[in-house]
């Protein structure tokens, strides 16, 4: 499984996971199986709150879900509607996040779960 994680910087497994899907600086895409990390830049990070266009970003990759420790209620219906099934992690690195994906432990994002806005959960 291919997953994609929203982080603040490139250091491979050892990156914090970013608090917000769209304001993250990077993407970073994992391969569970061999650990192989990619970072994508997010060239959408400053967008006005409710204007995040996360699949404009991410168009062309290949990864069979997101993890995030937050999300606009926008971002995960966009990702939704495309087919992209989306977790909330509340690990603080990319290492421990892919443990729990591999576990099977993280629960499927909910609209109740996204944030209100940049940086503020519900």
């Amino acid at each position: 499984m291919r997953v994609c994680i929203p982080v603040n910087e490139d250091q491979g497994l050892d990156s914090s996971v970013c608090a917000h899907f769209g304001s993250a600086p990077l993407f970073m895409i994992v391969d569970q199986e061999s650990g192989a990390c990619r970072a994508i830049v997010n060239t959408n990070q400053h967008h006005a709150h409710g204007m995040c266009q996360p699949l404009a970003v991410l168009a062309g990759e290949s990864f069979d879900g997101i993890v995030v420790g937050g999300i606009g209620a926008g971002a995960l219906a966009r990702l939704e509607r495309s087919g992209i099934r989306v977790y909330q992690t509340r690990h603080a690195s990319v290492r421990e996040t892919v443990a729990a994906v591999a576990s099977g432990t993280l629960p499927v994002m909910t609209t109740q779960m996204t944030c209100a806005g940049h940086g503020h959960h519900k």
